[in-house]
């Protein structure tokens, strides 16, 4: 096995990180390369926070890696503790792993001046290949030892620069892998503040079930989930509910629309309600009961109000809440439906209630045209609002 060494803080790990793994493996036609976040790097022996965040930083990585079977993750340094060295990590490396021949250590341009001083370099050089990759010299440079270059585009991407844009609330997020992002954000880490979440609402729960959607739904289903999670997030905004719960609730709302019929009605049982006529004769009709099953038993979700939102998002429901209020809308108003710009108006200036009225009537207006039957639940519902509206 031929094997790459890319060792580092990762403090966090970005994109620029897996880009240079990437470029590693195809230019020197190796089998893996093994990331290896530092306890206490020598080079940064100043920074705050390495000791006390290496577990985040190991997390952060094995999600920058999740699925990719070329990369590896090792946790030596931080096992080992205290100044990490690499020419203990390249014996213990090789050791354990056990590769083809002398591993590469994949190292900085930025770091690459001062290796003649590294701790135990020559020795180094007679365990690893050393290769220098670009992060500051667009043209070649050469150094005073043994040595192979990548000819990798120089990506201006740091961690010090990601910590300051989180820090200081600047477009970081399409600099991190998503799962990443999700960590940071759930665990506030380098300075990020959001408003607690609601029960389950957490940015790794949003990926992990979004992930799902997208491979349960059709590409026209799932955009439109997609479309609802985000008319739900902004609609949540505007009526002070949490826009988390908005966006979990919007993109799981079809997680079972098309799976078979009978297997849905089999989820649906699960909730302990009434099976009516109308939806015995029409399955489909239980597919939001059948996906709040779906996000208990298989996501783990317990969030009351985003369970009954997705549950009753088809026909509505005469007590729903405002969660639940928010996704009827949003389901039946997202950006590719084709609807009266009027009432597409009113879900931007108009009153929670007085938008649900209008939806309401209009899904009624269509179901009657196409002559279907209107279930109690959507009848009750309307003498509710037209009752407050009056």
């Amino acid at each position: 096995m031929k094997l790459g060494i890319l060792g580092g803080s990762f403090n966090p790990v970005h994109l620029g990180h897996l880009f240079l793994a990437d470029k590693a493996l195809v230019t020197l036609k190796l089998d893996m390369v093994v990331l290896i976040p530092a306890y206490r790097s020598p080079f940064k022996l100043e920074a705050e926070g390495m000791e006390s965040g290496a577990d985040d930083r190991l997390t952060m990585l094995a999600a920058a890696v999740c699925g990719d079977g070329r990369l590896a993750l090792d946790d030596c340094e931080i096992r080992r503790e205290g100044v990490s060295y690499s020419v203990d990590t390249i014996e213990d490396i090789i050791a354990r792993y056990m590769p083809s021949g002398k591993p590469s250590l994949i190292i900085g341009d930025d770091l690459a001046g001062d290796f003649p001083k590294w701790h135990k370099s020559e020795k180094l050089l007679k365990l690893a290949d050393i290769v220098v990759a670009r992060r500051l010299n667009s043209a070649p440079v050469d150094y005073p030892f043994a040595h192979k270059i990548i000819d990798n585009e120089v990506m201006n991407i740091s961690s010090h620069d990601v910590r300051r844009m989180i820090k200081e609330g600047g477009g970081w997020r399409s600099l991190v892998p998503s799962g990443v992002r999700a960590i940071i954000e759930d665990k506030q880490l380098y300075g990020y503040s959001r408003p607690p979440l609601s029960e389950d609402c957490t940015q790794e729960n949003i990926l992990r079930i979004e992930a799902a959607a997208l491979r349960a739904l059709s590409k026209e289903r799932f955009l439109h989930s997609k479309n609802t999670a985000l008319l739900a997030r902004e609609l949540c905004r505007r009526f002070g509910l949490d826009p988390q719960a908005g966006y979990l609730a919007g993109i799981a709302h079809d997680l079972a629309k098309q799976i078979d019929g009978k297997q849905m009605l089999k989820l649906a049982e699960k909730d302990g309600g009434k099976i009516t006529e109308i939806e015995k004769g029409k399955l489909n009709l239980l597919h939001g009961r059948a996906a709040a099953v779906l996000l208990k038993e298989s996501f783990c979700i317990n969030n009351k109000d985003v369970l009954e939102a997705v549950a009753v998002h088809t026909s509505g429901s005469e007590n729903m809440g405002a969660l639940a209020k928010v996704i009827y809308i949003a389901d039946k108003t997202e950006v590719s439906r084709n609807i009266d710009p009027a009432l597409r108006k009113m879900c931007h200036e108009d009153e929670l209630d007085s938008i649900l009225l209008a939806v309401l009537n209009r899904t009624i207006s269509k179901l009657k045209s196409k002559k279907l039957e209107l279930s109690e639940d959507t009848l009750r519902l309307l003498a509710r609002m037209e009752g407050k509206n009056a």
